[in-house]
Parts: structure tokens; sequence; C-alpha cells
């Protein structure tokens, strides 16, 4: 199954618009909040410019790009752990996300109005996490009431309870699940039970053309300083320059950021921070018939690795030849990176790195 990211924040703010930039969706976005209760899901491709070097390397019939599935829920009102607006609907889609990205807003639009009015990117910050912690706090209470609704106690791990109690606490005390820590044995006790304020987490700032440009918005500062003490990174994006460069030609593309000074998109920028996020990294396999990005766990063994391909590989794995993606960008061709020496045997415990370019030697 693929990993997921969740797109949240209130309603206005340009999620849609963010989900349309990074899946290539067409999803209608609504200049005011129209009380929307469609969750869109769509595939993000991750851009790699390793992919893109392969690609114009080998020539090949297909080029995969690794994918991440994105879920765009309906804006967050106050109260929608409580289920008012579209809440509930918006908090059962979140909980199935492995990571949330949290879109808040800086732009100025009068045509496009705010749902508290006025801008502070800090209090529709907190607005969005105070309803994800209300929620776990909810949904906490509820399983405590069904472990006790009976004489026997109806536990799926003897120390449920008291870890539940444990992290109610702390929700009490307004703090997320993620600054708790626990044991393997505890984090086994309760993986059954999935914490909204438990998921990574990422905020993008979506500017206005004259804040990108200017590269300051207000709050700025105080966001960043936010982001390091909550640990989560800021990234600053304008999606509506986003929307024109994604509708330009790539000749047209590259003079416009050109006179934007921009090095790429941001919607790319997003989509690989997205991908770190959820602790992910691509191996490589390239030929004539395809060129790919296969993504797995960090620190996976070759042995593992080779099962993303095809059960068969795993089963029967002997060797995998590697040759870092680096090695190969600098000798230029598969034919001169082996003059040199740069392809080695590794065995099955050996822990893939990003954008190690694998052959898999395998009998069955």
């Amino acid at each position: 199954m693929a990993l997921s990211c969740g797109i949240v924040g209130l309603p206005t703010v340009g999620k849609t618009t963010f989900f349309n930039l990074l899946t290539n969706a067409n999803i209608e976005t609504s200049a005011f909040y129209s009380g929307k209760t469609a969750t869109n899901i769509s595939t993000a491709s991750v851009p790699d410019e390793r992919i893109d070097f392969l690609t114009q390397m080998f020539h090949p019939k297909k080029t995969t790009y690794a994918q991440i599935e994105v879920i765009d829920v309906p804006g967050l009102v106050r109260g929608s752990s409580q289920g008012q607006g579209t809440g509930n609907e918006f908090l059962s889609a979140v909980r199935d996300a492995d990571a949330l990205v949290h879109i808040v807003r800086a732009f100025k639009n009068d045509q496009v109005l705010h749902v508290d009015d006025s801008l502070d990117i800090i209090r529709d910050l907190e607005t969005v996490n105070m309803e994800l912690l209300f929620a776990d706090l909810q949904l906490v209470e509820t399983r405590l009431e069904r472990i006790n609704s009976t004489k026997k106690k109806k536990m799926e791990h003897p120390l449920e309870e008291d870890l539940l109690l444990k992290i109610q606490e702390a929700l009490e005390n307004e703090q997320p699940v993620s600054t708790l820590s626990f044991s393997e044995e505890e984090r086994e006790a309760i993986k059954h039970i999935t914490f909204l304020t438990d998921k990574p987490m990422l905020i993008v700032v979506n500017l206005d053309e004259k804040q990108f440009t200017a590269a300051s918005y207000p709050q700025k500062e105080v966001v960043h300083d936010y982001g390091k003490e909550h640990q989560m990174m800021v990234l600053e994006i304008c999606a509506q320059v986003e929307a024109e460069i994604s509708q330009l030609e790539a000749e047209d593309k590259a003079v416009f950021m050109e006179d934007l000074g921009i090095r790429e998109p941001g919607i790319d920028r997003l989509a690989r921070a997205i991908y770190d996020l959820l602790g992910l990294i691509s191996f490589l396999t390239a030929g004539e018939d395809e060129v790919r990005a296969w993504t797995i766990p960090k620190n996976l063994p070759a042995k593992k690795a080779a099962g993303k391909i095809h059960s068969d590989i795993e089963r029967g794995f002997i060797r995998a030849e590697i040759v870092a993606y680096q090695d190969l960008h600098e000798a230029g061709s598969m034919a001169k990176a082996r003059e040199k020496g740069l392809f080695r045997l590794e065995g099955k415990e050996y822990l893939v790195q990003d954008g190690d370019i694998i052959n898999f030697r395998f009998n069955v």
C-alpha cells in the first residue's frame, strides 16, 4: 500500500490548489468557504533528477517516478473534533494518512475571505493543532469507556489502559502524543490506535506574489521559530505562481522561473519534502525497458528491497550489484563506471542507500 499524506488547514487557504499542483488533478477550488464535504485522493509523482539523468542515458520504453498518495480533505473549522462543519469526515480521512501537510495562509486577497476575517498564521496553526488534539482526546476517552464497559476489561494488550491514561493526561495538558516517549512494548500495546497528534507534520505557508518576490511576509520569523519548537519543517510557496508555472511549456517555464529567480518549482520541493517526512528513500533500476524509482523505508536490507520488485527476487536473492548514482553521474556511463571499479556486490544484510542503482542477482 502506498504511503500517504493528508493536506490539512482552514478553508480558503489553498489546500485544493496544492493538491491539484501535486497530483495534476483538476479539482474545482472555491474562492469562498462553500461547505465542501468531499475528500479528494490522488497520486503525486516525486520529481527526481536522477531518474531524468538515467532516462537520458537509457532512452527506456517507460519511466516511472516514485509515488505518494495525497489526500485533500474538507476545510477544518473550530469545533471540527466535535463534528462542527465537515469535521467528522475531515478527521476520519486524516486518520488514515501517514503524515500531514498543514497549509496556512499568508496571502492577502479581498476576494477570498479568511474564515476568521483576519490573517494570523500562528492562530491558524494552533486552531488546527488544537482540533487534532481534541479529536485524539475524544478517541482516548471513547476507548477507555469501551475497555471499562463490562466487568471483565476488554483490552487488546495488558498495558493498553495504563498507556491510554498516560496519553489522556498529556492531551488534557495540551501535549501532543508525539511529545511522549514509549518503549517498543508500549508502542506495540497501542499500535491499533492511530493518533492524529503523533503524525509527522510539514508546514506550508501560502504566499501571494508580492510576498514571494520580496521573500518576506508578516510573522515570518515567528512561524520559523514555531516550526523549530515543534520540530516541523516550514516551506514557503506561492500557489498562484506555481499554478502559472504548471501551465507553461518547458522552454517558457525555464524563462519564467529565471525571471523570478527560481531554481526549481516549489511544488517539486514540496513533493520531496513530503517523501522525506514519510521517512522514505528511493533505489533505482535502469535498463532499456524501464527506468524506475522504487520507494522503500530508510535502513531496509537489500534482500527486503528486492521483494519490492518481486517476491521471487527476494526468495532467490544471491547478491545485489550496486553503483551509487553520484559515482555513475561522474563517470558518465555504465561502461566507464565499470572500468573505474565503481560497481560493487553486496549481500542480503546490506542497508540500501538513497540513489543506489541496483541489479539484483537471484535464482529460483
